[in-house]
């Protein structure tokens, strides 16, 4: 609790209600319905508002009075509470978000970060191994491959992997399953044998959507919010369609990366690719540039973890909240509920230090509002019998 503004605030806060008062018992037939707002030059930096017998000043939300009780200033919740962020808060009306640096993201706590390929994602390469690569550039596809494996966490609880390789027909060479490490994944892929033939995209795209990302197959439900990524890596044009099963898995919710080499087809390309194409279509005159491509990818990769929906609802910080919870319960010692947002410093709630200095404090408090409470309600006795003192005079008169 904050109650620093304490004896002072109060005493500037009654003194407009005393005056109020005695200008009341001055001039009772223009005390009584008076704009006091608009009337005075009172100085309020945001709002004005009207009490029986003078006004207070409020602020607007995300904003908290300052000691002269006029001026208003932003609220600072990072500097004001133990937030935990490991990298950068940044404050959010009444709460917080943490961030988390370039490459980084937020841990499921929403507080913690760690590297962006560390989260959880079903990853499911779909390599072309037709006649058209060769077999010397299918190596360079293969350690294209372990470069992007040595980037992720993987693990069944973080990245999954399948691998797929096509030509005239499809080879599930490993699923999402199959290994939870990443050496192992990257011995499969060494052994990995070359098909070189026909150039089947079409086919292949729609055995990742109808089969790799089943919960068969070791991919986890939509249910859990882990990203589905797929990287479609091509040399040249298809032989069948690739637009309908390309569509199908962007519809339902898999982002696909297009890797395309050499003679590979740009318009092809773009129907394969998420949008926008920018950050997800990649494209090399010759293998000797697959590292480059790499780079980009793994940013890529990153940026869908980041914006996965797992992570957009664990960002926002809830410290600030818990540690309001504390005044709250002191709002309703007020009998008008502009008085309590107008002494807003005064129900603050400290974010730190022992629970006996809280409840001194709080008790503190507490003595300090019920006393103003007490005599905010005698200024009204006194004033209903002022009321009454001159109806029975002019009465009897």
């Amino acid at each position: 609790m904050n109650c620093k503004s304490g004896p002072t605030s109060w005493f500037v806060f009654n003194s407009s209600l005393l005056l109020g008062f005695f200008s009341f018992l001055l001039f009772p037939e223009t005390s009584l319905g008076v704009d006091h707002c608009a009337e005075n030059n009172h100085g309020c930096e945001q709002l004005c508002l009207n009490t029986d017998l003078s006004y207070l000043c409020q602020c607007s939300e995300g904003f908290v009075i300052n000691d002269d009780l006029k001026t208003c200033s932003r609220k600072d919740v990072c500097r004001s509470v133990n937030h935990g962020c490991e990298h950068i808060c940044v404050n959010n009306a009444d709460s917080y978000i943490c961030k988390c640096r370039e490459e980084f993201v937020l841990a499921e706590d929403g507080k913690r970060c760690r590297k962006c390929t560390e989260g959880p994602v079903d990853l499911v390469f779909v390599i072309d191994g037709s006649k058209s690569l060769g077999e010397e550039n299918f190596e360079v596809v293969k350690r294209f491959v372990a470069g992007i494996l040595d980037s992720l966490e993987v693990s069944p609880h973080a990245a999954r992997v399948g691998l797929l390789q096509y030509s005239t027909h499809v080879r599930t060479e490993f699923t999402l399953r199959d290994f939870g490490s990443a050496r192992d994944m990257k011995k499969a892929v060494a052994h990995m044998r070359y098909m070189g033939k026909g150039s089947m995209t079409g086919m292949a795209l729609k055995q990742m959507f109808e089969r790799s990302f089943t919960e068969a197959e070791g991919a986890r439900p939509p249910s859990a919010g882990v990203p589905r990524v797929a990287i479609a890596v091509t040399d040249g044009r298809a032989q069948d369609d690739v637009s309908e099963w390309a569509d199908k898995a962007k519809q339902n919710g898999i982002t696909i990366y297009a890797v395309g080499v050499g003679k590979a087809i740009e318009e092809e390309l773009l129907e394969i690719a998420s949008e926008p194409p920018e950050k997800h279509l990649f494209y090399a005159e010759d293998f000797s540039t697959m590292g480059e491509i790499s780079d980009k990818l793994k940013k890529g990769i990153c940026e869908a973890l980041e914006n996965s929906d797992q992570h957009k609802d664990s960002s926002a910080g809830t410290l600030y909240k818990m540690a309001q919870q504390s005044s709250v319960q002191h709002r309703y010692l007020f009998e008008d509920e502009s008085l309590s947002q107008s002494a807003v410093r005064l129900t603050h709630a400290k974010s730190s230090g022992s629970r006996s200095e809280e409840k001194q404090d709080q008790c503190k408090c507490e003595n300090l509002i019920t006393f103003q409470n007490y005599a905010n309600e005698e200024v009204r006795r006194l004033t209903q019998q002022h009321i009454l003192f001159w109806y029975f005079y002019f009465a009897v008169v």
